[in-house]
């Protein structure tokens, strides 16, 4: 059979299939046919959700906001595809099996590929605080058991059950881990804010003493004037205390 090369063109319309009738993609996607078309199709998808997220932290729209976390969001979204895409298919083949699914490897790798297709709609999701992540975290977990059901041949409420359960794990970590990491946020910003202040504070007392020092040199700087012109009126006066006594010494030597 002739190989075709992969249709980047296609990946759009493959996204809007997946997303809007999940069952009946799961139902007709092929089991095999390599890991190039499901990985290709997962990167794309990443470098899709880097833009976006890239956009939000210029926008200032998530928790970690400037072009630098947009530009890192763009380089690091697609090698985190890649490189989680194959560990989390291999967690879902294992829990897939574990539930009584006889597919291999491949065939969950390209289920979790493909599944993927939600990326952006969840990193949109995320600029709702909590909220965003419990939405797209149950995406996932209807997409995985659409796949569990179509593909595996899983009975749907024993996917709903083992997955449903792991979703509720997933959620209460992500809103203990959003809490932290906003709290962490608060805290930074307030020693941010103390900095600030006790910056403003000792540039104060230092423009304080500097002006003080001024004063006090200005001030030195006055008594010495005022000692040299007492000095010197002293002079003058010995001088004319000399002059009065050389007229008396004259006047008696007459």
């Amino acid at each position: 059979m002739e190989q075709k090369g992969f249709d980047f063109a296609a990946i759009p319309q493959t996204a809007i299939r997946i997303i809007t009738q999940p069952a009946a993609f799961f139902r007709e996607m092929p089991k095999t046919g390599g890991f190039v078309e499901p990985l290709i199709f997962m990167v794309v998808i990443g470098v899709v959700s880097g833009l976006i997220q890239a956009v939000l932290s210029l926008l200032h729209l998530n928790m970690v906001g400037g072009a630098m976390a947009g530009i890192t969001a763009i380089i690091m979204m697609p090698v985190a595809v890649l490189i989680g895409g194959f560990i989390g298919a291999a967690i879902a083949f294992v829990v897939w099996k574990l539930m009584g699914s006889v597919e291999n490897y491949e065939t969950a790798y390209r289920c979790c590929a493909y599944a993927s297709a939600i990326s952006p709609v969840t990193t949109l999701l995320g600029i709702i605080p909590y909220l965003g992540s419990i939405i797209g975290i149950l995406m996932g977990t209807y997409y995985i058991v659409m796949a569990s059901v179509e593909v595996h041949r899983i009975p749907a409420k024993k996917a709903w059950t083992v997955f449903g359960i792991i979703a509720a794990v997933l959620i209460l970590l992500s809103l203990s881990g959003q809490f932290a990491a906003r709290k962490m946020a608060g805290d930074a910003e307030r020693f941010k804010k103390e900095m600030e202040e006790a910056s403003r504070e000792i540039q104060k007392s230092a423009d304080q003493s500097r002006k003080a020092a001024e004063e006090m040199g200005g001030a030195s700087q006055k008594q010495t004037e005022e000692m040299q012109e007492q000095t010197e009126e002293m002079k003058r006066a010995n001088e004319e205390m000399k002059k009065q006594l050389e007229e008396m010494q004259k006047k008696e030597n007459r």
